[in-house]
C-alpha cells in the first residue's frame, strides 16, 4: 500500500525555479502541468565577418534559434596586428574593437530585418586565442571551463552506432 507523497497536490509557486519543485511523481501519470526539463537552453554560436556565407550562416541561426528556442551569439573574431612579437598578446585598441561591435551589430540587424527574428540574439567581440578554443572543443578536442563555479569539462559527444536490423528468426 502506498501513502500519497506529500507534495502530491500542491502546486509549485509563480516564482519557483524547475529544480526546487517538490512535487512527486507517484507514476500515475502527471496531475497538472508537465514536468519542466532542468535542460539549459541551447545556444548557438555563430562567427560573423560579413562574407556572404557568415550572412546565411546568420540567418540559418536565427531561424534554428526561433525553432528551439535558443539564444543565437553573434561573434566577430578581432586579428592581431601583424607586426606584433608576441602573436595573441596584443591588446586591440578601443576604437578598433567599438569599429568591430558597431559591423557586427550592424550584420546582426541586417539578419533580424530578413528573417523578422527578434530578441533571440547577442554579440559578442572575441580574441583569436578565445575562438580557437572553441573551435578546438568543436573539432574534438577537450575544453575545461574553470570559473568560481567549479570545472566544467566539454567534451563532443560520441557518435552513435547506426541501428543493425536483424531479421526475425535469425
Amino acid at each position: 500500500m502506498s501513502r500519497p507523497a506529500p507534495y502530491a497536490h500542491a502546486e509549485p509557486t509563480p516564482h519557483a525555479r524547475p529544480q526546487e519543485d517538490l512535487r512527486a511523481d507517484d507514476g500515475e501519470g502527471a496531475r497538472g502541468a508537465p514536468p519542466t526539463s532542468r535542460r539549459r537552453a541551447p545556444w548557438v554560436l555563430v562567427e560573423v565577418d560579413g562574407s556572404a556565407e557568415a550572412h546565411r550562416a546568420l540567418v540559418w541561426a536565427l531561424r534554428e534559434a526561433a525553432r528551439r528556442e535558443a539564444t543565437v551569439v553573434a561573434v566577430s573574431v578581432l586579428h592581431a596586428p601583424e607586426d606584433d612579437p608576441l602573436k595573441g598578446t596584443a591588446r586591440m585598441p578601443r576604437r578598433t574593437q567599438q569599429a568591430s561591435r558597431d559591423h557586427l551589430e550592424a550584420l546582426v540587424l541586417r539578419a533580424v530585418a530578413e528573417t523578422g527574428i527578434t530578441g533571440r540574439t547577442r554579440t559578442a567581440i572575441l580574441e583569436r586565442p578565445v575562438f580557437e578554443a572553441l573551435d578546438a572543443a568543436m573539432h574534438g578536442a577537450d575544453l575545461v571551463m574553470v570559473g568560481t563555479g567549479g570545472k566544467r569539462l566539454l567534451r563532443p559527444a560520441l557518435p552513435r552506432q547506426p541501428l543493425r536490423r536483424v531479421a526475425r528468426g535469425a
